[in-house]
């Protein structure tokens, strides 16, 4: 399509110009401006018909496509097969991905703006959530330096803090470093085939104390289920089912439940983790997975934790190539959803 727009243009142009030429000759003949010999009528228009036709066309390929063709590579890409462009209007070709190219960049500078909120967002959150231990340490240290060391009730209740405090800072940076290795994909998984319902009876147990605590039922929808078979790192998913469970005790009310399904689809397992709790508003769900949300930042700090576990849980089913999803409604509990491999023996 290129060289046929080049040949036309050329000859259309070169033509015009021929016959002009002609016509000029002609007229000046005829009107005695001046005398031109016979034979010239039959060679300067074709010589002007070539000369024409070759000067546009070399013009419009050096100046007009190649220029043309330079931006389709540049927003298209260096691809080694340009036969399709060929085949194509340069300009309309030109034009669509000129087009397309705004469009993405437009995109992509939104989703940056996006980004950027969020690593502002993110920072402010690591400094608030390392501030606050610090402080504290540091509170107690100096009060203890003041003289609270004579006191030995005093000092040993302030030492206990501060080594909670510590506790807690450890737990914060290790989470961060857990994830940025997810991020970078420096963390190699295990993968291996085991019963995932004994691994959830395992966590049931870890977290007994807690759930009678507050009379919460840790339950599987099916009580007489057999085992259930996945292909995983058992290490990691125990760490997804460890956060979920530790959320859903932590936020349900007394006398709640958590039950956790296993339904099989094809060559995978579904698992669900359901609580009957309050619930989590609508406008949070987006948001739920990323690092330092809270749903309600002062009441979720007072019942511990980072606040990266979920963040986490999502890093964990992205290496395992599986999602994991939210589903909620205030006052009626929340449900969190993951897929994993099923092996091809089960």
């Amino acid at each position: 399509m290129k060289g046929s727009i080049q040949w036309g243009v050329s000859v259309l142009t070169a033509m015009v110009v021929s016959l002009t030429t002609t016509l000029v000759m002609y007229l000046a003949d005829l009107l005695h401006w001046a005398a031109f010999q016979q034979s010239l009528y039959f060679i300067l228009p074709p010589l002007v018909f070539l000369s024409c036709y070759l000067i546009v066309y070399v013009t419009m390929r050096e100046f007009i496509f190649i220029k043309l063709l330079r931006i389709y590579e540049l927003i298209d890409g260096f691809r080694e097969d340009k036969s399709d462009i060929e085949d194509k209007n340069i300009f309309d070709a030109v034009q669509t991905r000129v087009m397309e190219f705004s469009l993405q960049k437009s995109k992509e500078i939104e989703q940056l703006k996006k980004l950027e909120q969020y690593r502002k967002e993110f920072l402010g959150n690591v400094s608030h959530e390392l501030k606050t231990p610090i402080f504290n340490i540091q509170g107690y240290l100096e009060t203890l330096l003041d003289g609270g060391m004579e006191d030995e009730k005093i000092a040993k209740d302030f030492l206990t803090r501060a080594s909670r405090n510590t506790e807690r800072l450890s737990e914060i940076v290790s989470d961060l470093l857990l994830i940025s290795q997810y991020e970078s994909g420096d963390l190699t998984l295990h993968m291996t085939t085991y019963d995932i319902v004994d691994q959830v009876r395992e966590i049931y147990e870890s977290f007994m104390i807690q759930a009678r605590s507050k009379n919460i039922d840790l339950r599987f929808r099916d009580m007489s289920m057999e085992p259930v078979f996945v292909t995983a790192d058992k290490l990691r998913i125990g760490q997804v089912f460890y956060n979920l469970v530790a959320n859903a005790i932590k936020y349900c009310n007394e006398g709640c439940f958590v039950s956790a399904s296993f339904t099989a689809q094809e060559d995978k397992i579904m698992i669900e983790i359901r609580d009957n709790g309050p619930g989590i508003a609508q406008e949070h769900l987006s948001r739920l997975f990323e690092r330092f949300y809270r749903v309600d930042r002062a009441r979720s700090r007072d019942k511990g934790g980072t606040g990266l576990g979920l963040a986490i849980a999502k890093h964990i089913m992205e290496a395992h190539k599986q999602s994991i999803t939210v589903a909620s409604a205030v006052g009626l509990g929340t449900t969190f959803s993951f897929s994993l491999q099923r092996p091809a023996a089960h």
